[in-house]
């Protein structure tokens, strides 16, 4: 895989009220920065999920970006939650000691139904 390869965002539609889900599709990195930060910035769900099943890695960039997007929504009382993170991502989150930050789900069905039932009780 190169550098330049595209990230695509889509908008998942199927989730319950007050959540907004962000399919990604390729890698978050530096060139790619400005669609992410977009996409998150119009999110007005007070919990955002973020499918990054299909996203193979991630840079320092990428990495500060979302960082940067969980700690903007957390001043106004949002939540960002990760599912489908791989092992690659996975372990750039604790070589950089981020991961306590995210709630992290093995799969996007995992997180809608924790999000789900969550807001049942």
């Amino acid at each position: 895989m190169l550098a330049s390869d595209p990230l695509v965002i889509e908008r998942y539609t199927g989730a319950a009220e007050g959540q907004g889900v962000l399919l990604l599709k390729g890698p978050l990195t530096m060139e790619n920065l400005p669609l992410f930060d977009s996409a998150i910035r119009v999110e007005n769900s007070p919990t955002v999920i973020l499918d990054l099943t299909q996203v193979p890695y991630i840079d320092s960039a990428g990495l500060g970006s979302l960082v940067s997007a969980y700690i903007s929504r957390q001043k106004t009382g949002h939540r960002v939650a990760l599912a489908g993170v791989n092992r690659r991502v996975l372990k750039v989150f604790e070589i950089t000691k981020v991961e306590p930050l995210f709630l992290i789900f093995p799969t996007l069905g995992d997180a809608l139904e924790a999000f789900t039932s969550a807001g049942q009780a």
